[in-house]
């Protein structure tokens, strides 16, 4: 069994190529996705991450952008703003049927879990791919600038995350219990995969709930069943290819560049892979204890994201 830690458009494009290998070379995988920048808007549950995942791998999400669905109207939220209200979050009028139904089911008392559960289904997600939210309690992931602190949308969309980032919190974590899935793929996993998300705000909230972090430490120790741990540089050649991952980590005071999220990792990875311009990297890389693997990173296409999930799975099963 292997699991992946996963969040926005690069973690949801390695995801697909790792569900393109199964059954085949992985019998089952258990992906699990960030919820820290999930928020409500127009009274809706709005769940980016999972969402950008599940449409990616039931192959809807529209190309060009990465999110959302393709060839989705945004009829809704033109008249919203007709009728004066302030849409400055994109929501397509497909997406809009989405955010209506897992509302409805939360206030149901039924869990995000079970929802996208249900989403994953009926979209046609095959049952060997399971797809987990981190937890399902709320947790906030704020950002801190020269104007105070943000919610995590109101800094990246609303403010094009165009502020400094002075800091990084993960509002609920010390009290969010982990999915118990989730948790247990973590504890169980063969394989561990940290995918090309940014490692302060995709996976960052992951690895702060309680156990998440320890469990896959562990799993690098003798005292605990093995398990290989890979982690895909979002950061190529210095720059993030989407998402604001280089400006945070230079406004956190880490290096830009893979090496620089190689030592954010440092102590839960095993193969660290990154991409063919960062080549020259890879002997700093090996000093972290860690191999270095260099690949194709890029995935601009299924088959892209199907290459460098094979990658993976011929360097673990070396």
């Amino acid at each position: 069994m292997w699991a992946a830690l996963a969040g926005g458009v690069g973690g949801a494009k390695l995801a697909r190529g790792l569900a393109a290998i199964t059954p085949e070379r992985i019998d089952d995988l258990r992906i699990i996705i960030n919820t820290g920048d999930d928020f409500v808007q127009h009274g809706l549950r709005i769940a980016p991450d999972i969402d950008t995942v599940v449409y990616t791998l039931a192959g809807i999400a529209n190309p060009e952008t990465g999110w959302g669905i393709t060839g989705d109207t945004t009829n809704t939220l033109d008249q919203l703003r007709r009728l004066g209200a302030d849409a400055w979050f994109w929501l397509g009028d497909r997406d809009l049927a989405t955010h209506i139904l897992r509302t409805e089911w939360l206030r149901q008392g039924r869990t995000l879990s079970a929802f996208t559960a249900r989403m994953a289904h009926n979209l046609g997600i095959p049952e060997h791919i399971h797809l987990l939210p981190m937890t399902d309690a709320p947790v906030a992931t704020e950002i801190l600038t020269p104007g105070g602190w943000r919610a995590f949308q109101d800094y990246f969309v609303r403010r094009h995350h165009a502020d400094p980032v002075r800091a990084v919190r993960f509002v609920g974590s010390a009290t969010a219990q982990p999915q118990l899935q989730a948790l247990a793929a973590l504890r169980q996993a063969d394989v561990v995969v940290f995918c090309p998300s940014n490692p302060i705000v995709s996976i960052g909230p992951i690895l702060a709930l309680k156990g998440m972090r320890q469990a896959i430490e562990h799993r690098g120790t003798d005292g605990g069943a093995r398990c290989c741990r890979v982690a895909v540089s979002p950061i190529i050649g210095g720059q993030a290819l989407k998402g604001p991952a280089d400006m945070m980590l230079r406004g956190l005071g880490h290096e830009v560049s893979a090496l620089g999220v190689a030592q954010l990792y440092a102590g839960l990875i095993d193969i660290f892979v990154l991409d063919i311009a960062d080549a020259a990297l890879a002997p700093q890389i090996a000093d972290l204890g860690m191999r270095p693997l260099v690949a194709a990173t890029i995935m601009r296409s299924p088959d892209d994201s199907r290459a460098l999930a094979e990658t993976i799975a011929a360097a673990v099963a070396e």
